[in-house]
């Protein structure tokens, strides 16, 4: 397993113990994303997650099997403790997979999914402090976008991929990143490999860089290679066309287990192999078209737990 930011460590600790017991790609994903969502103190996913700019915490998920291309889907769901395993849901339907707004908080209470208000009171305290902070200057609203997106392998060769989300602090009521767009925040082909997406969704949607990434790594460049040159190039013509280019990391993983990522900031994540523990790394730009990745230092660590 691959996910993005240190937050997904719980999670991927979990599940990558399940894999060992040859549960499946898809289990195990929705375990370690669930892992996230339901910790209140990650203030970009799930409960706890930060509200939009009228206090609402709109949730954003997807799920994606990369055996026979399944893909479910929510976005604006309100009031729904597991996003991911609606999305898991929504993918098993012929029809109706990607429901958005009250459609999706419909279904997912009509299919007996825990209904919880997911609005803590550490998120209410962090969306009033900033109203506030507007008022007396000129300080943009946005702060903060952090999606937890997991690439998958599991003993028999299947992979699945998954994202969640609260989107972006402060956001307009109905805005929808990249996370649950397909070939944007995610993507997944078990016979090739997977990617998935964190970051400026306004960005991240105009490149299709999870797609991307595993077409590049269908055609034999290694993950790394296929991060680099698809995140990388993309962030050179984006900056090119418009002048600069917001937040961008990009996990990923092939069928033998190897992984890479790219980033153009500085990005922790969450790697379990089957020769290795679940470890955290921080990943940054190198010189060129390359990326810089270190195990997280104990200073880190102390500083992340903090």
């Amino acid at each position: 397993m691959i996910a993005t930011w240190a937050m997904a460590y719980d999670g991927v600790k979990k599940a990558s113990g399940e894999l060992k017991n040859n549960i499946s790609a898809a289990d195990a994903l929705e375990i370690a994303i669930k892992e996230v969502e339901n910790h209140p103190f990650y203030k970009s996913v799930g409960y706890g997650g930060l509200p939009n700019e009228q206090g609402i915490v709109e949730l954003d998920a997807a799920f994606m099997d990369g055996d026979n291309f399944n893909i479910g889907a929510v976005a604006g769901m309100q009031d729904v403790k597991n996003p991911i395993s609606v999305a898991r849901k929504l993918s098993e339907q012929q029809f109706n997979r990607f429901l958005v707004g009250d459609g999706a908080t419909a279904y997912a209470q009509k299919n007996g999914f825990e209904r919880v208000n997911m609005l803590t009171e550490s998120a209410k305290s962090s969306w009033e402090k900033r109203i506030e902070e507007m008022k007396k200057s000129e300080l943009s609203p946005y702060d903060g976008h952090d999606t937890v997106g997991v690439v998958c392998l599991d003993a028999k060769n299947s992979m699945a991929a998954g994202t969640s989300t609260s989107g972006l602090f402060m956001k307009m009521q109905g805005r929808v990143g990249d996370s649950p767009l397909s070939g944007s925040g995610f993507y997944v082909d078990s016979e090739i490999g997977g990617a998935s997406a964190t970051g400026l969704g306004e960005d991240l949607m105009k490149g299709c860089l999870s797609y991307e990434i595993v077409r590049l790594m269908g055609e034999g460049l290694t993950p790394q290679q296929a991060a680099d040159k698809a995140v990388y190039e993309f962030h050179d013509k984006l900056t090119k066309r418009k002048g600069k280019a917001g937040a961008m990391s990009l996990i990923c993983m092939n069928t033998k287990g190897e992984w890479g990522v790219a980033t153009n900031v500085e990005f922790p994540f969450v790697v379990a192999t089957e020769t290795e523990e679940p470890k955290i790394y921080v990943a940054r730009k190198g010189d060129g078209h390359s990326t810089i990745i270190e195990e997280a230092s104990q200073e880190w660590l102390d500083n992340h737990e903090e």
